[in-house]
């Protein structure tokens, strides 16, 4: 049974708070955060906005590619997201994924 694997980026405005994370689901994921049924940082500081995110077949990959973001400068981070969403459009609403 294939499975999909996401690391994903959340902000709460451009350029604001982020927020790196991986999971199995990227929907049900984000739903959770979108309704604050998580208790944590996101919820915290009302990081909701998906702004990037990567899909790998295997979990290993996903985990060890969340931690090396997690370890980026912020600028970094910021450079990842604008190169693939400038705008940094909220890509769970615009249905891109």
């Amino acid at each position: 049974m294939d499975k999909t694997y996401y690391v994903y980026i959340l902000s709460d405005t451009f350029h604001g708070t982020l927020y790196v994370g991986v999971t199995n689901n990227l929907a049900r994921r984000m739903y959770e955060h979108q309704n604050g049924l998580v208790d944590g940082f996101t919820k915290t500081y009302d990081v909701k906005c998906l702004v990037y995110y990567e899909s790998y077949n295997n979990a290993i990959d996903a985990i060890q590619r969340e931690k090396r973001i997690k370890k980026w400068n912020r600028l970094w981070k910021i450079r990842l997201i604008n190169s693939q969403n400038p705008p940094w459009k909220d890509l769970n609403k615009e249905g891109l994924w």
